[in-house]
């Protein structure tokens, strides 16, 4: 359990502890390339050929790489609001793992209130389920203050 106590979307993607949401990743021990989600088998660097890993938490900020709207409802498996509510999304680059997230953007922030490059942060936040839950804990990406239009 995660955020308030609801199941998480997916189990091992994330975590809450005392410094806030963290995304679980991993980092190969032999050349350091970072993954997420978490890898086990082999690295994927075409230059290193280990099989060995580290579990770690990864960076909780980073900066806005790309974005986009999401303005019609997605297919199933995804359970959208009804009425379906626009949303943006947000590829943030992490800078110590030099690798691109994607995720949904806060409500209330949508593309006009994003650009290039501004700082973000990783926080809690839910997204509606199909079972009787009704909403599972997940991870959103939010302007850090001072860096929104």
């Amino acid at each position: 359990m995660d955020k308030q106590g609801m199941a998480p979307v997916v189990d091992g993607l994330f975590a809450m502890g005392d410094d806030g949401l963290a995304l679980l990743g991993s980092r190969c021990t032999a050349c350091g390339t970072y993954y997420f989600p978490k890898l086990a088998t082999f690295c994927r660097n075409p230059d290193c050929a280990s099989e060995g890993f580290e579990s770690v938490r990864l960076s909780r900020t980073g900066k806005l790489w790309s974005f986009t709207d999401a303005c019609y409802t997605p297919p199933a498996p995804y359970v959208a609001a009804d009425p379906f509510i626009p949303y943006a999304i947000a590829a943030v680059e992490l800078e110590r793992e030099q690798m691109i997230v994607l995720g949904q953007v806060v409500d209330g922030v949508g593309v006009r209130d994003l650009r290039a490059g501004m700082e973000m942060e990783l926080v809690p936040g839910t997204l509606l389920d199909s079972g009787e839950a009704g909403e599972k804990a997940t991870w959103k990406w939010r302007p850090i203050a001072g860096d929104a239009r």
